[in-house]
């Protein structure tokens, strides 16, 4: 049996990637907020037709990181009383590798991953450096200052759209900002993940 606790506020729908071939006996608990607490048709056919048991679990808010404390505590609620033989957590948010390390030393399995299929962090940044690699290569070409693993650190490093601009603008200053925009005009397709307009 596997439970995996979903970080929606996190991963919103992607992370919901692969719950069809769950089992009867693996059971999901999606943890939500205000900040992110709706589905799409699609998505909400995709929950009914799971075989998993479904959980949806809404956090209060209010403190920085309310979800992941209450996530985290879940998770150990889960862990004392034998709920599963394997966990996964699904969020993007590195912070939950310690609770990983954590629980490793104790023989208990606990894993981070990107959606419900499995895919790690290592393969998701992969996957984004290649995709950023691809959409900046006349930018590339056009200078040499700017480089893929640098926007891509930028880019895993900010929650927002706002954040990355400023970041950019900061890393690659030029007269009117338009080495920056050029960058955020270009890779903003790949942002829908991330918070603002």
């Amino acid at each position: 049996m596997n439970y995996y606790l979903v970080d929606f506020e996190n991963v919103k729908k992607d992370g919901l990637d692969g719950i069809h071939k769950l089992e009867s006996e693996d059971r999901v608990c999606i943890f939500y907020s205000k900040n992110a607490d709706s589905i799409t048709f699609d998505q909400h056919k995709r929950l009914i037709e799971s075989k998993a048991g479904i959980e949806l679990c809404k956090v209060d808010v209010g403190s920085k990181n309310a979800l992941d404390f209450q996530l985290a505590t879940q998770l150990g609620y889960l862990i004392a009383n034998k709920a599963a033989q394997n966990y996964y957590i699904v969020s993007k948010d590195k912070g939950f590798e310690i609770l990983s390390g954590y629980w490793k030393s104790r023989e208990v399995s606990v894993i981070l991953i990107s959606d419900i299929t499995g895919r790690s962090h290592d393969h998701e940044t992969q996957e984004l450096r290649e995709k950023l690699k691809d959409i900046l290569k006349e930018t590339l070409k056009e200078d040499d200052s700017v480089t893929v693993d640098e926007v891509l650190k930028i880019v895993q490093q900010y929650k927002t759209k706002q954040g990355i601009m400023n970041a950019l603008m900061k890393k690659y200053p030029s007269a009117d900002n338009k080495k920056s925009s050029k960058i955020y005009k270009t890779i903003k397709p790949l942002l829908s993940d991330k918070k603002g307009s």
